[in-house]
């Protein structure tokens, strides 16, 4: 991990940022909605058995409750189905059994991706998640990768594949950003930008909240000259394929996050206690009858889980997650899904695309710098998600967008 300086002043909010590759070959998980129930068992142990062994076989317990043991880990279970990626070696050991014991006769009941993903974490409070999807994804979707982005309640990722670090490290580099070798492996860890001209300041509330771009360009295809053409390329790709977004009005959405600090309580056992009932509050969300119809987890070594989540289901952590859970101030979000499950393996850049357009569309507000939206994309399907008292508003820069294109 390194620290990224940003030619901003001191009292920029993005001074502190930290960028930087992790150690991380990860698989994606695809799960179909009506499969969940057979793979409940493999996500719990992916979130509860938080320990490792050492070369004598001897379980290590991690060094604080609240740290997870890979860096990191995502589980999304959205309306369109379920998303999981994890290590590979997790995935082989968790999921892939249970995958080759299902019947022939439950044609893709779930798949496991052959390429690796490398993750790049994105440190720093007081960033803006959807003007952060356009400042550093940009140069990724216009050099033609294929990324996901990942927005925690504590930081971001960026979510590559492993066999495309060097073209990574390469659009990357043309901004301004150095890497630097990682003294370990003497791979690019360490990566800084003297003077980036993308990166700019944001305010940001807290938020959990994931976003995958996650379609591959297909051999030949160039990718957009610049934003605009990207933007312009994303909603033609979506009004070619009949491509609209809905939204369901009756899905609510919370982020938070479960609480981290010691200085909260008044004791070890108090801590260990609430983290204990945070787990607690997962697994009852996860095994519940139905399923949850939203429900996003993001795990790592570094912080503590991060949530979003149907606000109903905080009904199954005590006292609605109000000792527990940080940012559930009851401010409620809806997502708006793109159904992509048609949509060509050529196509790329989609969220950049539609982060672009919504952030365009948003500049007419009055207070322009309140409008926070995140992301939670899967193989099959993109969700935006803002706050409700901003829906008819990023409705209406949808609405925009898809007008341009169908008087082209």
């Amino acid at each position: 991990m390194a620290t990224m300086n940003y030619p901003f002043p001191a009292s920029s909010l993005l001074l502190n940022a930290q960028i930087g590759f992790l150690n991380t070959h990860l698989a994606l998980i695809h799960i179909p909605r009506e499969s969940f129930p057979l793979f409940v068992q493999s996500i719990l142990h992916l979130i509860l058995h938080n320990d490792r062994r050492d070369e004598d076989g001897h379980v290590v317990e991690p060094s604080r409750p609240w740290s997870h043991w890979h860096p990191f880990v995502n589980i999304s279970l959205t309306p369109s189905g379920c998303s999981v990626l994890c290590p590979r070696e997790s995935a082989q050991a968790l999921f892939a059994p249970s995958i080759a014991q299902l019947s022939s006769d439950l044609p893709q009941v779930a798949s496991i991706s052959t390429e690796d993903y490398s993750a790049i974490h994105i440190g720093g409070e007081g960033l803006d998640a959807g003007q952060r999807v356009l400042d550093l994804t940009s140069p990724l979707a216009l050099a033609g990768i294929p990324i996901f982005f990942i927005t925690s309640y504590y930081c971001d990722y960026i979510i590559v594949p492993h066999s495309a670090r060097a073209r990574v490290i390469h659009a990357l580099e043309e901004q301004g950003f150095v890497f630097e070798a990682d003294p370990k492996d003497g791979e690019a860890g360490q990566m800084t930008n003297p003077a980036s001209p993308l990166l700019h300041p944001h305010h940001r509330h807290g938020s959990s909240s994931s976003s995958f771009d996650f379609l591959p360009r297909g051999v030949g295809t160039p990718p957009p000259a610049n934003a605009d053409e990207l933007q312009a390329k994303t909603f033609k790709t979506l009004a070619r394929n009949n491509i609209t977004p809905d939204v369901d009005p009756t899905l609510r959405l919370i982020t938070c996050a479960g609480m981290k600090d010691n200085a909260s309580y008044n004791s070890d056992a108090a801590f260990n206690t609430s983290e204990t009932a945070l787990r607690h509050g997962l697994v009852l969300c996860l095994t519940s009858l139905p399923p949850p119809r939203f429900l996003s987890i993001t795990l790592n070594d570094n912080e503590s889980t991060s949530l979003t989540l149907e606000k109903e289901l905080l009904r199954f952590f005590p006292d609605n997650g109000e000792d527990i859970l940080l940012g559930n101030n009851g401010q409620e979000q809806i997502p708006i899904t793109l159904d992509l499950k048609d949509l060509p393996l050529e196509s790329t850049g989609i969220v950049c695309g539609v982060a672009g357009r919504l952030n365009d569309g948003m500049k007419s507000r009055v207070s322009p710098e309140t409008f926070n939206l995140s992301y939670l994309s899967t193989a099959k399907a993109g969700h935006v998600i803002v706050y409700e008292h901003e829906l008819e508003d990023a409705m209406t820069a949808f609405r925009g967008g898809q007008a341009t294109q169908n008087s082209d």
